[in-house]
C-alpha cells in the first residue's frame, strides 16, 4: 500500500469516528480501483451521519511511484457541531481544510 494513502486512511478513520457510537451501521459504500494506472476512488457514509469520499491518481516522485489524493470528511461531534474537512494529500504532504481547525493569524 503506498505511504500516503495509508496516511490518509489512517488520518481519515482516526477524525471520523465518534467515540460511543457501536452500533453505526455503513449504509452506503463504492470502491473503484483501477489496477492499469493505480487510481482509486471510494465513498462511504454510515446510519451515524458520517461520510467520507476520496479519489487518488499515481503520480512520478522521484525514483519511486507516489500518490496525490483528495478527499472529505463529514461527522456530528458529541456537542453537535457538524465537522466537515476536505484535504488534498500529495508531494507538498497533507492540506486539510475545515472551519474548525486553527488559522493562522493574519
Amino acid at each position: 500500500m503506498n505511504p500516503v494513502f495509508a496516511i490518509v486512511l489512517c488520518f481519515a478513520a482516526a477524525f471520523a469516528a465518534p467515540a460511543g457510537d457501536e452500533e453505526a451501521q455503513i449504509v452506503s459504500q463504492d470502491f473503484n480501483l483501477n489496477p492499469e494506472d493505480g487510481s482509486y476512488a471510494y465513498k462511504y457514509e454510515t446510519s451515524n451521519g458520517i461520510k467520507a469520499e476520496e479519489t487518488g491518481k499515481q503520480v512520478p516522485a522521484g525514483d519511486e511511484p507516489g500518490t496525490a489524493a483528495t478527499g472529505s470528511f463529514s461527522y456530528t461531534a458529541p456537542d453537535g457541531t457538524v465537522i466537515s474537512l476536505t484535504y488534498v494529500a500529495d508531494e507538498n504532504g497533507f492540506q486539510p481544510q475545515g472551519d474548525h481547525l486553527p488559522k493562522i493569524p493574519q
